[in-house]
């Protein structure tokens, strides 16, 4: 079955959301702070800032599809 730019964009988007996730924790950090203390506004636009970098990122391919294929060399050539 060949790859799909619907494929292609499964694959980023749960790319993206993980690596989102993965700041928001860093942010987060040990506890330290209470809950209530950390500034969620700054951690979203943050986790959302490095979701739209890895979205980027990933037009130059994502290793699950298509071994890594460009985003231009999927379904067409």
């Amino acid at each position: 079955m060949d790859a799909t730019i619907g494929d292609w964009a499964r694959a980023a988007l749960i790319r993206a959301i993980k690596t989102a996730a993965q700041t928001a924790v860093s942010l987060i950090g040990t506890g330290a702070v209470g809950f209530t203390d950390l500034d969620w506004v700054q951690i979203a636009s943050i986790s959302g800032v490095t979701a739209v970098a890895s979205l980027l990122t990933s037009v130059a391919g994502v290793p699950e599809v298509a071994g890594g294929a460009s985003v231009g060399k999927l379904g067409g050539e």
